[in-house]
């Protein structure tokens, strides 16, 4: 009995150290190897995202300027529309005037609920209409000051679910019947670089 006990004793004892070991082990900070590997994965992630938000289905409505753009080359939205109180235009040139909550494909006019502009602080350009840089974009984006108070899972679900970010990746005709061009990744890819550089905790990359 006592030689089952002394076993069954020693069985436990090593239990219990096996289990101290894995609660130090899992408390230990990261190696700084398997963190910078973390932060270059959530930078490449990051420029993945950069190459959605700066191309010209979302670029056209993030601008500096007190008008929207059209089109891959960019230019002024016709008509002379202007931004307007909350980006979404002024009267009788309000943006629900003509776009609708879908495309209309047999006029050229992209539609999806509630359109308008980005507010300028979420600006993807200059006022030259030059790209702003992948550090400056990622800057803005992680400010909660300028993005409405997201953080990474708000920035996640903005991603996802909102009807104009939805929109860029199945915008319809243009006036000439020609599909639009699209983003560089599907819908899918781009949720997926999203949540990778959120899990990775939304490194930036510096201004050079």
């Amino acid at each position: 009995m006592r030689t089952r006990h002394a076993i069954s004793l020693g069985f436990s004892l090593i239990l219990i150290a096996c289990s101290m070991w894995a609660t130090w082990a899992f408390a230990q900070p990261a190696r700084p190897e398997a963190q910078a590997a973390k932060a270059a994965d959530g930078l490449a992630a990051w420029q993945q995202v950069y190459s959605v938000l700066t191309h010209p289905r979302c670029i056209n409505c993030h601008t500096a300027t007190n008008y929207p753009q059209q089109g891959d080359d960019r230019h002024r939205h016709f008509a002379n529309v202007v931004r307007g109180p909350g980006g979404t235009g002024v009267p009788a040139l309000r943006c629900i005037t003509c776009h609708q909550d879908s495309n209309a494909d047999s006029t050229g006019v992209p539609g999806a609920h509630n359109w308008h502009l980005a507010p300028l602080s979420m600006k993807w350009q200059d006022t030259n209409d030059k790209v702003l840089s992948s550090a400056d974009v990622c800057k803005a984006l992680t400010d909660r000051s300028k993005n409405s108070g997201l953080g990474g899972p708000g920035i996640l679900k903005h991603h996802t679910e909102e009807p104009l970010v939805l929109w860029a990746f199945r915008p319809g005709r243009g006036i000439d019947g020609a599909m639009r061009t699209l983003p560089p990744l599907t819908h899918d890819q781009f949720i997926e670089a999203t949540r990778k550089w959120v899990e990775a905790g939304m490194p930036c990359p510096q201004n050079r």
